[in-house]
């Protein structure tokens, strides 16, 4: 099935506009966990100092942690940060770099179809488990942090796959959108 580069050029255009919308709205979320942390951080050594330690400030950092490197993780996805090798695709003819990165994008979003499942899958095992600390604070609610990102991840880089297939055919120089693309 060919699309005609209007209708490619259509689909990448509407890719763009709703890739930076989610990569705003991903932005807010890490930036709110990241203000969030530093306030609760910041009260708990206030208030370690003044002689009356917070017993739950350890253990709510550790989570608030966790949740931002998994949604910054989501938020990298979206920008195409993420760590890249894209030196060895690169020297390839364009019809195999463009074959590799497809291949390479459909790995990733495999892996963390997974991980999505698997986040999933754990809840149940946790439905009775708490934090230690706070104990009103359900440890599927902390761990709900692994199924959401992947999916957030998911959309991310499937966006990015569309692009990839959607792509014009590789020229002489060309292959399309790289895996690695937001690193050069």
């Amino acid at each position: 099935m060919t699309i005609s580069a209007t209708a490619g050029a259509q689909v990448t255009a509407a890719l763009r506009r709703f890739r930076a919308s989610y990569g705003r709205l991903l932005e807010w979320v890490v930036g709110a966990l990241m203000i969030l942390l530093f306030v609760e951080v910041t009260a708990g050594v206030v208030f370690r100092m003044v002689g009356h330690s917070l017993i739950w400030y350890d253990e709510v950092a550790s989570v608030m942690l966790a949740w931002l490197t998994y949604y910054g993780s989501a938020l990298a996805s979206v920008r195409r940060a993420h760590i890249g090798c894209p030196e060895l695709v690169d020297v390839m003819p364009p019809g195999p770099r463009r074959i590799v990165n497809i291949a390479a994008q459909v790995v990733v979003i495999a892996f963390f179809v997974m991980l999505g499942y698997v986040g999933v899958s754990i809840m149940p095992i946790l439905a009775g488990d708490t934090m230690v600390s706070l104990s009103w604070v359900s440890m599927n609610f902390v761990q709900s942090v692994i199924p959401v990102s992947a999916a957030l991840i998911v959309v991310a880089e499937v966006t990015h796959l569309v692009d990839l297939v959607v792509a014009a055919p590789p020229s002489a120089g060309t292959g399309g959108p790289a895996l690695a693309d937001g690193l050069h």
